[in-house]
């Protein structure tokens, strides 16, 4: 019976003995999940795309500024007969062709510079959009992975405890084949037996659940896991700090900041439309057989047109009232994302204080549950306890076992929960071994680009 004993607490104390203890040779560790889920999610990937096409709208609000021009090109047949009155009358065959190019140039159009800075505003936001997903992608990858362990952890559990049922249904046997307990007994084994057997069936068909969510979230099979350590020494040192950190750096926070900016600048916009423009346009063409009597022609001219709206319909007007009311929306919007990450952070806060205190207590539980079913199974010999007692202790043991298991694995993910939202949770912050996403190079690479229809990666 101690060697049994012995083999389910190392089996219930996975967590905490690998997390404690060395790590093995060529052991899977949660920063290298976690950067495979950094680098392969293609939820990830489709989002790092959306931002590379929403950095395209800053050339497209930019071409307001530049030159637009023209080549225009005509040729085709004509016949002309014309009766000239006191002269022979004109007629013959010409082929007109002509060619021309007209160029226009925006001197001031009051619009521009409010949609490039509402562009670059946009830009912005769905880059703090893309923080929020990587931070939940590597949120859900240090969960799954924590999730593992705890279920194999638990598995282990039970297959131990199924093992000491079967070993203690033969016992009961025996001595009741030698007439020192009752049939009643061993029925108490046997049906005990037979739940311990369920509750092994469903910590294996969990354990297969949450395999498939490791290859869905991380990429690969989980094999040979190391542990997972909490992050606290990247958390702020108070709740107060916490709280305010994740004020500014939230990146839900953030890009409510920035869809603000962009509500504000589309009243500009809008407003824009009352202004004046003025335009510099210049043409130049060429042109042959026009005429039976014309053989070339040549022009080339410039104007400056200067246009000022006195009324279209009301339909500006409505525009502005309309942007006003939705940046007063997305005011309340930041407000109530605030408000959101501020009670976000103190419910991981408390998660976290609440983990910490757990796995002390479940430590206890554990050693205390061992000390109870060895005395019991002792005192079941002098013939002072019955068998339901022995069982019950070892059920008591089983689920002291699993509630360890799963308090060390609440303790992990909740330092990463308040990790996550204190708007931290990043590879560069957690110091993992990979090349972090620049999402400014595309931009860098596109801001300025005149034409061209092929992207950076050469798509």
């Amino acid at each position: 019976m101690r060697g049994v004993k012995v083999t389910t607490a190392t089996a219930t104390a996975v967590l905490l003995l690998a997390i404690l203890g060395p790590v093995p040779a060529l052991a899977d560790t949660i920063e290298a999940a976690l950067v495979r889920a950094y680098q392969n999610n293609p939820q990830l990937n489709a989002q790092r795309a959306q931002v590379r096409s929403i950095d395209e709208n800053v050339p497209q609000a930019l071409s307001g500024y530049r030159p637009k021009a023209a080549l225009t090109a005509s040729g085709g047949y004509q016949y002309s007969d014309t009766a000239l009155v006191g002269s022979n009358p004109i007629h013959g065959n010409q082929a007109p062709r002509s060619v021309g190019l007209t160029v226009n140039q925006s001197l001031f159009n009051a619009q521009t510079p409010q949609r490039v800075r509402a562009a670059e505003s946009q830009v912005s936001s769905a880059r703090e959009g893309l923080r929020v997903l990587e931070q939940t992608v590597l949120l859900n990858a240090a969960t799954v992975y924590m999730d593992y362990l705890r279920d194999s952890a638990i598995v282990e559990v039970q297959r131990s405890n199924t093992r000491v049922l079967e070993q203690t249904l033969k016992q009961t046997q025996d001595r009741f084949n030698v007439g020192e307990v009752t049939r009643t007994d061993v029925a108490q084994s046997e049906a005990q037996l037979a739940a311990g057997r369920t509750q092994q069936l469903t910590a294996e068909s969990n354990l297969t659940t949450t395999r498939s969510n490791f290859r869905r979230i991380i990429g690969s099979e989980p094999q040979n896991l190391a542990p997972g350590s909490p992050v606290d020494r990247f958390l702020p040192a108070t709740l107060a700090s916490a709280v305010e950190l994740s004020l500014t750096q939230n990146p839900n926070v953030t890009s409510a900041m920035f869809g603000v900016d962009v509500n504000f600048l589309q009243v500009k916009i809008n407003e824009g439309a009352l202004f004046p423009s003025v335009n510099l346009q210049t043409s130049v063409s060429q042109a042959y057989e026009q005429s039976l009597t014309i053989s070339r022609t040549f022009t080339a001219g410039a104007a400056v047109q200067l246009s000022v709206p006195i009324y279209q319909g009301g339909s500006e007007y409505s525009l502005i009232r309309q942007s006003k009311e939705s940046l007063t929306q997305q005011r309340l919007v930041l407000e109530q994302t605030r408000d959101q990450a501020r009670a976000n952070v103190v419910t991981a806060w408390g998660q976290l204080v609440a983990g910490k205190a757990q796995v002390a207590s479940a430590q206890a539980q554990v050693q205390a549950s061992e000390i109870a079913l060895n005395g019991v199974r002792e005192e079941a010999k002098a013939g002072q306890r019955t068998t339901l007692d022995v069982l019950n202790a070892q059920q008591a043991l089983v689920n002291a076992r699993n509630s360890l298991v799963t308090a060390q694995h609440d303790r992990v993910v909740a330092s990463y929960n308040v990790l996550n939202a204190v708007g931290r949770l990043s590879p560069v912050v957690l110091g993992l071994p990979t090349t972090t996403y620049d999402a400014s190079v595309h931009y860098q690479q596109v801001r300025d680009s005149w034409a061209g229809v092929r992207t950076p990666d050469g798509k």
